[in-house]
């Protein structure tokens, strides 16, 4: 039997949807019906329950664009931070191995080649680098594993999620065995806020930078396909290979559903920061994934055929519905 913490998430109703359809054993629990967050609940559940393996797909995210008050920062830091340091020492004492769902805005920017060696450049929405980045993209290589973070409290500047996803990969590393799963951007045909071409649609602008993202389906069956084959335990990109600028998905946008969206450059930093992420070690590890490119395309596809389109996206309520754990 398999324990999903998070269940009614966006990510967390993917993973459920995809143990279901391998025929998996699982018990999908979200806060609201089980307070997973207390130590001692947690430990007498897994005790009882023995588990083969536990996903923890419970996070907090605040809304797009919006302030981050004090009780945001509160309930980021109890859900992305603090509630993976539990897991790790309740799954430790238990013996049970367990995936974490972390996420790849810890990093900010990529490594350029330039004199024959590689320097980080952060900043992937300026012109400079949008520019290369068209015309020379085989100068562009992604932060791999063993790249530590430089978007967190470590390294500044971040903004507060990045910082305790950070958090939570260096409390927990190394203790038992377990997998850190970092999905970048995640994506599908869902009509949700956490869903970045949702966010882009609604708003009807997006701010131009270099991504790697992570069709959602695509990498939770990449995340399961790890433990099933029982790869070796530890950090793994899970982005789909390739990266794209925010404007050639937006031109994709035009070209294939007909809806209007402007591209920005420079101004705020609210948008997500660009990042590209070498995903060489999930592939080294014997799980194929399409490119990018190839999953958008697919995504704007069938949004195009579907009945709703995206035009269900205008059905959705102006407010945010992220589960919170």
């Amino acid at each position: 039997m398999i324990l999903l913490l998070g269940a009614g998430g966006y990510i967390g109703r993917t993973f459920a949807g995809e143990l279901r359809r391998r025929g998996h054993c699982f018990i999908p629990l979200t806060r609201r019906a089980f307070d997973y967050t207390r130590f001692d609940y947690l430990f007498d559940y897994l005790r009882t329950m023995r588990p083969v393996f536990l996903i923890n797909a419970a996070c907090y995210e605040a809304a797009p664009g919006g302030a981050v008050g004090e009780g945001e920062r509160e309930k980021m830091m109890a859900a992305n931070a603090i509630l993976p340091q539990m897991i790790a020492r309740v799954c430790l004492m238990t013996k049970t191995p367990w995936g974490h769902v972390s996420s790849g805005s810890i990093y900010s920017g990529a490594k350029v080649a330039a004199n024959g060696k590689p320097v980080v450049r952060r900043r992937l929405g300026e012109a400079e680098m949008l520019e290369l980045f068209e015309t020379r993209p085989e100068k562009f290589f992604g932060f791999t594993e063993l790249d530590e973070p430089n978007c967190s409290f470590r390294n500044p500047s971040c903004n507060f999620y990045s910082g305790t996803k950070a958090l939570a990969e260096e409390a927990i590393q190394d203790i038992g065995q377990s997998y850190v799963w970092r999905l970048k951007l995640p994506f599908n045909e869902r009509e949700e806020v956490c869903n970045w071409l949702w966010q882009m649609h609604r708003q009807g602008e997006v701010k131009d930078s270099i991504h790697s993202c992570s069709h959602l389906e695509d990498c939770v069956k990449a995340c399961l396909d790890l433990w099933e084959q029982r790869a070796p335990f530890g950090t793994y990109n899970v982005t789909n290979p390739g990266a794209f600028t925010m404007a050639h998905v937006a031109q994709e946008m035009r070209r294939i559903l007909r809806v209007p969206v402007q591209v920005r450059t420079g101004g705020d930093d609210s948008a997500p920061p660009g990042c590209i992420l070498d995903c060489g070690k999930l592939l080294r590890a014997g799980v194929k994934l399409r490119p990018v490119e190839e999953a958008v395309e697919d995504c704007l596809d069938r949004l195009r055929v579907s009945a709703r389109g995206m035009r269900g996206f205008e059905a959705v309520p102006k407010t945010f519905h992220a589960e919170v754990l």
